[in-house]
């Protein structure tokens, strides 16, 4: 099974009005915006998503609602990892049936469960959903690490198609490419090494700087594709602070605030998460205009 997505995959935000509730409106001019600008495909409910805070009825009902609203212009992957093994079999069963082209599965966070713990959990949801399904290693956000051997084994497996890779590790994502490339899309998961991860073969990046500079990600991402590092690198560097200052607090608070300060979405997040501290706010306006990317004068 291949879902053949190549390029600039947003992990996208979830817009919220000032008391948390969800911003559907702005939701929908946001996937607007990304099919416009050359986005290849959405990540919905992941963790710049703030999945962790969503209820279950919200978080599939906002993957039905982003099927809706993509109306196959691109394809939707639908963020469905836990911890626990039924709740993730629930969700990516859920997402199944709302239409989503594919899921998205963090490894179990908190638990820590051991290498052979972490491949009987999406073998479990491999063998149970009928959808293909993206494994997503980010050890810095749930302290736990899906071993390359583990991979290997998984990789075996109808349904996984793909990783998203958020170690941060050049040379073990280059391995990664080089032992499972040829049975999984590798997609970079941290923004300030997809450049170099796409020049040695990953299929593309899901990606948190994509929320605020669509077009010139997924123009960076064509040029890595078509193996013209020059050009890349030059489109790459323009985009650089972004890569940095988009995480210098949790995300999604950073790109959340940026958003804010484009005019693209409300003042909305939910706790524990706040708004940016305003010892970042000069950082990340500079980093915005680094891009090119104009704020709105009362901005």
């Amino acid at each position: 099974m291949s879902i053949g997505i190549r390029g600039s995959i947003v992990a996208l935000v979830t817009p919220m009005h000032g008391d948390g509730s969800l911003d559907l409106v702005a939701f929908d001019r946001l996937v607007d915006w990304h099919v416009e600008s050359g986005t290849a495909a959405i990540v919905v409910v992941g963790t710049t998503g703030e999945s962790a805070t969503l209820t279950v009825q919200e978080h599939c009902d906002l993957v039905s609602h982003c099927v809706q609203a993509c109306d196959r212009r691109i394809p939707v992957i639908a963020g469905t990892g836990s911890n626990s093994t039924a709740e993730a079999l629930f969700f990516t069963e859920s997402a199944r049936e709302h239409g989503a082209d594919a899921c998205l599965l963090v490894t179990p966070y908190y638990n820590k469960p051991s290498q052979e713990g972490l491949y009987q959990h999406f073998k479990a949801v491999a063998e149970g959903v009928d959808i293909p399904q993206i494994l997503y290693n980010v050890p810095g956000r749930t302290a736990c690490d899906l071993a390359l051997n583990t991979v290997d084994r998984l990789a075996d497996l109808h349904n996984i198609v793909g990783i998203k890779d958020a170690t941060g590790d050049i040379p073990r994502g280059l391995e990664l490419i080089d032992r499972c490339g040829d049975r999984l899309a590798v997609y970079s998961g941290e923004d300030t090494i997809t450049l170099q991860l796409m020049l040695g073969g990953a299929a593309g990046t899901i990606s948190v700087t994509a929320n605020v500079a669509p077009v010139l990600m997924a123009e960076m991402c064509a040029l890595a594709l078509a193996g013209d590092e020059t050009a890349a690198s030059a489109t790459d560097a323009r985009l650089t602070s972004l890569h940095r200052n988009l995480f210098l607090e949790a995300n999604p608070i950073p790109v959340k605030w940026a958003l804010l300060k484009m005019g693209l979405i409300g003042q909305g997040i939910r706790l524990p998460l706040v708004e940016l501290d305003t010892n970042y706010q000069l950082q990340v306006s500079a980093a915005l205009a680094q891009a090119g990317i104009e704020l709105p004068e009362a901005a």
